[in-house]
């Protein structure tokens, strides 16, 4: 088998053996003859593994463990089939069809982020996790919320991230400026939102915008 799939130009080589040297044999055999390897429950022998895919249509998320437990991505996965609408694609492909009304209402890049945040959070007009928000998007453009904006301070209990308040991760994850101490943990500043201004408590802040404060209790 080895040999007939070498001759018909694999590119890729899945082996599963109960017998690890087998395991190991195979995967250098393939390995040298130019295929790529993933061998089952064995992640120190894979050149690549593969995730767990959720597919809601254009909407992926791909759950993988770097070979660490194959069972761990996929009970995982089917935490989130059973989360996850299925109409999550359809709201995706409204979204897309909607730019050009976004872009109408809401003219500057911050504006129309700040407005889809609210949207699309918890409980709001657009909230992914409801089934049907797809169809009211339409509406949504006419009469949406303009965002939330403002300066919020979180006082921090301890630097560890489960301690934080949802509202208070909800504000991190949509922040445009984080203010914060010095020392402040980086778990905690990892939880803000990615392109976030992040500034020494004292300094010039950046105006406009979701500021969040963070202070130690």
């Amino acid at each position: 088998d080895i040999a007939a799939g070498i001759d018909d130009g694999a590119r890729l080589a899945f082996i599963a053996h109960d017998n690890p040297d087998m395991a190991q044999g195979d995967a250098i055999r393939l390995r040298c003859a130019g295929l790529l390897v993933n061998v089952v429950d064995r992640p120190e022998l894979c050149d690549f593994t593969t995730p767990s895919i959720l597919d809601r249509d254009p909407v992926l998320i791909a759950v993988g463990t770097g070979g660490a437990s194959a069972g761990l991505a996929k009970i995982l996965r089917l935490r989130l089939e059973r989360l996850l609408p299925q109409g999550l694609g359809a709201l995706a492909r409204a979204l897309e069809e909607a730019r050009e009304g976004m872009r109408a209402r809401w003219a500057s890049v911050a504006d129309r982020r700040r407005a889809l945040d609210a949207a699309l959070d918890e409980c709001g007009e657009l909230d992914l996790f409801r089934a049907g928000s797809e169809a009211k998007v339409g509406a949504w453009l006419v009469s949406g919320a303009e965002g939330q904006s403002g300066r919020f301070e979180i006082v921090l209990t301890s630097n560890d991230p489960e301690d934080l308040t949802l509202r208070a991760a909800r504000l991190l994850g949509q922040a445009d400026v984080v203010v914060h101490e010095a020392g402040a943990a980086p778990e905690i500043l990892a939880r803000a939102r990615a392109d976030a201004v992040r500034v020494p408590a004292g300094s010039v802040e950046p105006a406009g915008g979701i500021v969040v404060v963070l202070r130690s209790a």
